[in-house]
């Protein structure tokens, strides 16, 4: 993404104007514009200024990512009583459909088996509650897929 586009977004979120930007930054509303088109680039004190003002860190304010940032957010925003309602293997599934149908042919209780007891590891030798223990797991397998994929 372009540090313009990634301006224009952040800016967009917090609600603000060019106008009230430029007035906040003490720059005129096309600076501000050239800056959102990639015209002309901001120096570093007004990048950290804009960052303050977006509530963001200058590096989450070079790479922002909208939907990136909307995903974020609605995670955050998710209930625990909301999440309880989802299925997540169909919601999922939607977009991966081995997930729909890979336990008619799998062996899923010897997977789940073998699963419980790397999570109850976890608790024995970490002193993890379920969740902590799980969500450990979890970012352990994703981080080995991330590495697979490379």
């Amino acid at each position: 993404m372009q540090l313009g586009n990634s301006l224009f977004h952040a800016r967009k979120k917090c609600g603000f104007s060019q106008e009230e930007v430029a007035e906040k930054l003490g720059v005129s509303r096309q600076t501000i514009s050239k800056w959102e088109t990639d015209e002309t680039l901001p120096d570093i004190r007004q990048s950290k200024k804009m960052a303050v003002l977006y509530h963001t860190s200058l590096d989450d304010l070079i790479d922002f990512d909208i939907n990136l940032k909307e995903i974020e957010e609605a995670i955050e925003r998710t209930s625990e009583e909301t999440e309880a309602k989802i299925d997540w293997t169909k919601a999922w599934g939607r977009k991966y459909p081995i997930l729909l149908k890979y336990q008619s042919e799998v062996n899923t209780a010897n997977y789940a088996l073998r699963l419980q007891n790397m999570i109850d590891e976890l608790k024995k030798e970490y002193g993890y509650n379920d969740m902590d223990a799980f969500l450990v797991l979890k970012d352990i397998l994703g981080n080995v897929w991330q590495k697979r994929k490379k």
